[in-house]
């Protein structure tokens, strides 16, 4: 009675506290500091009652009491410390106690740091959140902020402080890998320790396990029911000494229930404490990285000593790393004493024996370090494979539109799997190791079970070999088993470690930018300020003339610079010697130069001179050996509002650094972001600005084009832009800023001369100099050189002429003249088109007014289509809500049907009969013992006499118990290569179908799917299938039998068990279906928002010099710690979740051991239930408890990693092209078409069968060698026209016959390999100039010649190394865009046939290049028939005849010169336009 009311007291006063501090009424502590004196004071005179009457530490009371005179002493002292330090009671002024300043932010959700004990160690306030995901899905905002003491600015600044701690800063190099691993234990080992700690004492609770068998099955093994019978009797009470207490078997099975459940809230402890300061190191690491990134030197990444992609690797891959090691890194500590301590129980129970046993483990951990280490190697060249398939596969996928009109899917479909082959070779060899691997793990422990026990047997016949030495010795090699297998892990973690740290260094040792010592002039007065603070935006004015006349240089326009303005100076740079490299020779020398305020300085000169270096240089982007740069502060005006008189006097009285620079530099960088971000670069939105900025860059037409307009996500470095996009959006970021200087490099390189003159017109010259900014412009557009107010001209790297256009025609006469001819020269073009582009307006406002009520009417139409699938979405949103706690039983009945009729039965055969094997080996080791210990307890009872002269034969069991033990290694092995064998089968097939069905897809279907969608299933779910899924499904079937096969073996020792089972299934159903959901969700977050965060990186790498220039490191860096904080508690809440979940799973498994222990215990005694079976019960309930939360954990992950199965099946359900034709191969002429003639019958032509015709009743006759063009507006049929010549669209009407032969009756193949297409885009693959222009390698090195010198490149390849088999990088970047469409026409000069079709092939070209085509369609191609579709109607002028289209039909078809004098014809107005 006494020990429960303490209990209930205890509990009383727990709930009590519990709402004292929830209530926050502290006062109420002092009914607590009473009871614990009162408990404190009671107990110590029962433990001095105790001690006068000579009763001991033996007895089980004395213990007893003693421990709570300690507890209670304890709980005493912290509640008056409580009182003391809080000055709760007693005090006339006590503390005012808040709560943490994170819980009073309701955006924080992650509450482990705050909630009490028992909720940190059961993780019980998951529930809640754990609860509501199984409704809704998980978004960053129901998983919130992080806590301020995981933010990745608070471990940066602890990780800092410990780099700049005294002992760090007087070592010799404080960022050398000694340094950085004792910052990194200063800052974060604290907690290292406390998780070795937990661990240590987890595993020090784990051989609780085997001891309490061993007891148990001794104590069972008596047969006597040891109830308590105290003997001893003192003061009337009767006493039980300790001994006797845990030498009963309920006592031990409720001290191993107690024992378990501490062991493993000890152990998730440990894992959470670990995995949350590996989470928190990497966060600061990467912060510290990043700040390094924003001061690091150009010339680092220029010279190509770091590139981005390495530093993202440092970020990417050894953060992770490092992050790693802390996680394993208290096994460091924790293996050693385990391995100690479970020799030396096993040396206890078996003696030397267990040496043996222990020495073959010991032996086997190099293999096993052998194996991990090949198994890492194998994976390394997987990966390059696999990146050389995907990067075949991207250019295929790139250049679908032009293989199916050459027919050449079938070469590179071959090309990629020449790679896949290699992969797969690679592959075998990882599956090889990973089967190896696995198989030892599961045989070691059965062969050093197998010789312990044999050696046992044999050479100690006097040995003791029990059930109870025999079960227990059994768990501690399973014990034993474990660090060692975790070695290879731990030793490879931790060499990465060191190779991540030794990186680490040498980044964080590399090179940063001069800290800008610049002098600065005193700010200038108040009157110059910015126009933007006083007037509104000012109105573009559009009816400027387009060009000043070259001689008017001095327009009253523009301020004359006088001599009193000499001093006017924005920057001035005095005797400026610049580098690159230290070692190298100055790439600028002897600059002077000032750049004059609020005017338009333009730098120019020849191409590699040094202008774009003199810009950065003067950004401190570069090294200064010598010399000054000046800059001439100007109050700021970035907020483009009245600034306040505080804040002038503030800025007059100090000398400022450089203010802000908008810069635009050569090559365009753009964030990850909108359009509309890209352009207001984090500035605040003004709506009347920003349409200014995008008409001065021209950028409207191009933004109606995208999907989304201006909210439409720019991909990673612009990847889904044009050059001249790229560069336009890149100048409207710099004339949409307030910044008083404007610097932009070369804005016209990518740009056509329309664009450039209204970019320089509306753009730099309203925009900017007219509100008094000074630019700074370079350009080898030299027409613009009127404009300017000053000029700098450069020569190799020094400045050979500054000065106004007026002073350099007197000073450099010949350089003037030089410039005047090259002027006049682009001038004439411009003036040409200029009067072209007016003439063209007017037409085509004529032609607008009669099509406008037609347009707006289809517009509408389209607009319909558009909206239709928004609501398929919200529908598929709904589905997959309903879908989520479902199992993706059929992606799984896919993915194992794939395996194959034979590997599918040996793979689940192999398992069963494995199970059933090892289920075996321990019911025979339990007879084995059983019958050991009977026949010495047997002769004992009767005769000892016999006992002395017949010994126990083990020689039949230790041979049954080899051969079970030898076939259950050889079955190991066959489950282990059946897994792996089948994995690789699956993968191999899933990717040879999903290829197939890709590459025979329609063009339709890549239109429809996004590019990276379909990457995607090559790359990341292609990963998955390879190398993920084998392992999850070996642990999945490992696991689930060893559940089933260990909770069979319970029922059957002990039926009853069954009934305790149902709840236990009951709670295990419904945890593992909760926890799923909210995992899989987790999961995809903390993927999801590590993207972000790379991509940051990356960006940030890419775009430095801009970043630096507008001086927004301070933004970028705010930016960066909001994304590590958000990939950090995604992270922290799936460990918290998985932590959840093994709390509870090692619970029931706890409850599983309890319930066997106490029924096989009572069976035994009352039923005589044998002890070996006994020992097998416990030693296979100890197994579940182990195994029960891998199950639910791998269930997860194959949920997870099946969704690539599934979206594999999604993608294969593509329908392929009918390929096949009525005609056979034989049917068809060898050489068709040799004429060329075309008839085309009604032909209507539509892109799917859902939606309308873009070609109506269309009819025409185009005779042998005749040149067609073809003309009208955008989206009048031109190019659908051409492309149903190649039925790449579908003909549901009508048909197209060439040279007799209807084309619908033709395999595709045939059709599309005998005639040739030139796109408007053009397209290279990488490879060598003979395999662009022939893949098929069907012609000879003079045919490939002859075609190079037709299309005018026969000088260019000669020039290069290596001519024919010359290196073209992908898509051809290392040519122009004119010299890649040349390769185009070249490439279809070599196919030779007869009818050939240009589709805009023109479009993208220069005038020159297409002058050059012209002349070569004319000559070489004089026999064949050509259809040119025209972007410019004069190339169609020299046709024989000309198609008109508008909205599918053919409006007018006659010759040119017919149409031309008939005067309302279209096609005059368009010739007209056009001039």
């Amino acid at each position: 009675m006494p020990p429960g009311m303490a209990f209930l007291a205890a509990i009383t006063s727990i709930v009590y506290y519990h709402n004292i501090e929830t209530s926050n009424f502290p006062k109420l502590l002092i009914a607590l500091l009473v009871y614990w004196t009162l408990a404190f004071i009671t107990k110590t005179i029962k433990f001095v009652k105790f001690c006068d009457n000579n009763i001991g530490p033996l007895q089980l009371r004395f213990c007893l009491t003693g421990f709570l005179v300690v507890l209670y002493g304890m709980l005493l002292l912290v509640e008056i410390n409580v009182i003391r330090v809080r000055r709760y009671v007693f005090f006339k002024t006590p503390k005012e106690v808040k709560p943490p300043e994170d819980l009073q932010d309701l955006g924080v959700r992650f509450l482990q740091p705050f909630v009490n004990l028992l909720s940190k160690g059961t993780y019980w306030w998951m529930n809640a959140f754990i609860k509501t995901a199984h409704k809704k899905p998980i978004d960053l905002k129901a998983i919130g902020k992080l806590p301020i003491a995981m933010r990745a600015l608070t471990n940066y600044m602890r990780l800092n402080e410990a780099f700049e701690s005294p002992k760090n800063k007087n070592t010799p190099n404080p960022q050398g890998s000694k340094s950085i691993w004792r910052a990194l234990c200063n800052a974060f080992g604290r907690q290292l320790v406390l998780s070795s700690t937990f661990r240590i004492l987890a595993d020090l609770l784990g051989f609780a396990g085997p001891l309490c068998i061993s007891g148990i099955v001794h104590h069972v093994g008596k047969g006597s029911n040891n109830t308590f019978r105290p003997k001893t009797e003192i003061l009337g009470v009767y006493f039980i000494s300790s001994q006797e207490f845990l030498a009963n078997a309920y006592v031990l099975a409720v001290l191993l229930f107690f024992a378990l459940l501490l062991q493993r809230t000890f152990l998730q402890a440990s894992y959470y404490v670990a995995i949350e300061t590996g989470i928190n190191l990497r966060g600061a690491i990467q912060t510290k990285i990043y700040n390094k990134i924003m001061r690091l030197s150009t010339s680092n990444m220029s010279m190509g000593e770091m590139t981005s992609g390495q530093i993202c690797n440092l970020v990417a891959i050894d953060t992770n790393q490092l992050m790693w090691f802390f996680f394993l890194c208290p096994n460091l500590w924790a293996m050693p004493v385990q391995i100690i301590v479970g020799v030396i129980l096993l040396y206890y129970l078996l003696g030397i024996s267990a040496l043996i046993g222990a020495a073959v483990i010991i032996v086997l951990a190099p293999v096993q370090y052998f194996v991990a280490t090949k198994l890492s190697q194998a994976q390394r060249s997987t990966l390059e494979y696999s990146n050389e398939r995907l990067k075949k596969t991207n250019e295929m996928l790139r250049g679908i539109k032009l293989l199916k009109l050459y027919a050449w899917e079938h070469i590179f479909h071959s090309s990629v799997e020449e790679t896949r082959q290699k992969e797969m070779t690679s592959l075998r060899a990882f599956a090889l190791y990973t089967s190896i691997s696995i198989f030892m793990n599961a045989a070691i422990p059965i062969a050093a079970v197998l010789i312990t026990f044999v050696v046992h047997a044999h050479l100690f016949e006097n040995a003791d070999f029990s059930p109870s030495v025999a079960f227990a010795s059994l768990s501690l090699f399973h014990i034993l088993v474990t660090p060692l297998f975790l070695l290879s892990s731990v030793v490879r973690s931790t060499v990465k470690a060191l190779v991540s740290v030794q990186k680490l260094s040498e980044f964080l040792s590399s090179e940063e930018i001069g800290e800008e010592h610049d002098k600065c002039a005193e700010p200038r007065c108040k009157d110059n300020h910015s126009k933007y603070q006083a007037v509104p935006l000012k109105v573009v004015n559009r009816k400027r003339p387009a060009r000043e006349d070259w001689n008017n240089y001095s327009s009253p326009l523009r301020r004359p610079v006088s001599t009193t303005e000499a001093d006017d100076y924005c920057v001035k740079v005095t005797n400026g010697f610049f580098t690159w490299t230290p070692e190298g020779s100055p790439t600028l020398s002897s600059i002077d130069i000032r750049i004059p305020q609020g005017q338009l300085t333009m730098i120019v000169g020849q191409v590699g001179c040094g202008k774009s270096s003199l810009l950065l240089g003067i950004l401190g982007e570069m090294q200064k050996v010598s010399g000054n740069v000046i800059w001439n502060s100007i109050p700021d005006s970035e907020t483009g509002e009245d600034v306040s008189p505080e804040r002038e006097t503030a800025v007059d009285s100090e000398t400022r650094k450089r203010e802000s620079v908008a810069y635009a530099s050569q090559k365009p960088w753009l964030l990850n972001a909108t359009v509309e971000e890209n352009i207001t670069f984090e500035s605040p939105f003004n709506t009347q600005r920003y349409k200014a900025v995008i008409d001065a860059c021209s950028l409207q037409p191009d933004i109606d084009i995208l999907p989304h307009g201006d909210q439409t996500q720019v991909g990673e470095r612009g990847i889904n832009l044009s050059g001249g996009q790229r560069q336009r959006i890149s100048v409207a970021r710099a004339l949409y800023q307030h910044t008083n200087v404007v610097f932009l490099d070369d804005p016209f390189s990518a740009l056509d001369i329309h664009l450039s003159d209204h970019l320089m017109q509306e753009g730099i010259l309203n925009m900017l100099r007219n509100d008094k900014r000074t630019v700074v412009l370079v350009t080898h557009k030299l027409q613009y050189l009127p404009h300017a107010d000053w000029i700098i001209a450069m020569k190799d790297g020094t400045i050979q002429r500054e000065g106004t256009l007026k002073d350099i025609q007197k000073s450099e006469s010949e350089l003037f003249e030089h410039w005047k001819t090259l002027m006049n020269r682009q001038d004439q073009d411009l003036e040409k088109e200029t009067l072209i582009e007016r003439k063209a307006v007017l037409d085509r406002t004529n032609l607008q007014r009669t099509k406008n009520s037609r347009e707006t009417l289809l517009q509408d139409e389209e607009e319909d289509e558009d909206e239709i699938p928004e609501s398929d979405d919200d529908d598929n949103l709904s589905s997959v809500l309903h879908q989520r706690a479902k199992m993706p039983w059929r992606a799984c009945g896919k993915y194992l049907s794939s395996a194959g009729f034979l590997l599918l039965p040996l793979l689940v055969l192999s398992q069963l009969l494995k199970h059933s094997v090892m289920v075996s080996i321990d019911f025979w080791l339990a007879q084995w013992t059983y019958d050991a210990i009977a026949f010495k307890v047997g002769p004992t009872e009767k005769n000892c006499s016999v006992c002395e002269e017949s010994k126990f034969n083990h020689s039949p069991y230790t041979r049954i118990f080899s051969i079970l033990c030898c076939l259950g290694i050889i079955l190991c092995l066959v489950t282990s290569i059946a897994v792996e064998w089948t994995g690789l089968k699956v993968a191999k097939k899933l990717h040879c179908f999903l290829l197939n069905k890709i590459i025979l897809a329609p063009m339709r279907f890549f239109e429809t799917t996004p590019l990276g969608s379909i990457l995607n299933r090559f790359s990341a779910d292609c990963n998955t299938i390879d190398q993920h899924i084998p392992a999850t499904l070996e642990c999945l079937s490992r696991s689930t039998l060893l559940c089933l096969s260990a909770l069979a073996v319970i029922s059957y020792v002990t039926p009853v068990f069954l009934i305790a089972l149902v709840p236990l299934a009951v709670i295990c159903y419904f945890i593992q279906k909760y926890f799923r959901v909210a995992s899989r969700d987790l999961q995809q977050l903390d993927d999801s928002t590590q993207l972000p965060l790379l991509s940051h990186f990356s960006e940030t790498v890419e775009g430095l010099t801009t970043i630096r220039a507008f001086r927004y490191e301070s933004r970028f860096k705010q930016k960066l710690l909001e994304y590590t904080d958000s990939n950090n508690i995604a992270s922290l809440f799936l460990t918290a979740a998985n932590r959840w979940l093994e709390v509870r799973m090692e619970y029931i498994g706890a409850c599983i051991v309890l319930i066997a222990a106490v029924a096989s215990i009572t069976k035994s005694l009352y039923d005589n239930l044998s002890s070996g079976l006994v020992g097998l019960g416990l030693t296979y309930a100890l197994m579940v408890s182990n195994y029960l939360n891998w199950m639910v954990r791998n269930l997860a992950d194959m949920e997870l990693q099946l969704g690539a199965v599934k979206r594999f099946n999604g993608l294969m359900k593509t329908e392929a092209e009918s390929d096949e034709g009525l005609l056979s191969p034989a049917q068809i002429p060898q050489n068709w078409p040799d004429h060329g003639e075309i008839q085309i019958q009604n032909l209507c032509v539509r892109y799917d069968s859902t939606l309308k015709p873009v070609l109506k009743h269309v009819s025409a006759h185009i005779s042998p060698g005749q040149k067609i063009g073809i003309c009208g507006r955008t989206g009048s049929g031109k190019s659908s026209f051409s492309l149903a010549f190649f039925r790449m669209v579908d003909t549901f009407e009508g048909r197209i016959i060439i040279d007799g032969i209807d084309i619908a009756k033709l395999p595709l193949q045939t059709l599309r390999s005998r005639l040739s297409i030139i796109l408007q885009d053009p397209i290279l693959f990488s490879g060598t100039i003979r395999f662009n222009l022939d893949p098929e390698k069907k012609c000879t090195d003079s045919m490939l010649w002859e075609a190079l010198e037709i299309a005018q490149l026969k000088h260019v390849v000669k020039a290069l190394p290596g001519g024919l088999d010359a290196i073209v990088t992908e898509g051809g970047e290392n040519f122009s865009l004119g010299q890649r469409q040349l390769f185009c026409l070249a490439r279809a000069f070599v196919r030779k046939t007869s009818i050939f079709i240009m589709d805009e092939a023109t479009a993208s070209i220069d005038m020159a290049t297409e002058n050059i085509l012209q002349k070569v369609v004319m000559t070489a191609f004089a026999d064949r028939t050509v259809v040119t579709i025209a972007h410019r109607v004069h190339t169609i002028l020299n046709a024989d005849m000309v198609i008109v289209m508008k909205r599918g039909v053919i409006l007018e078809y006659d010759k040119p010169e017919v149409l031309l004098e008939q005067e309302d014809s279209v096609f005059a107005s368009f010739v007209q336009a056009d001039k």
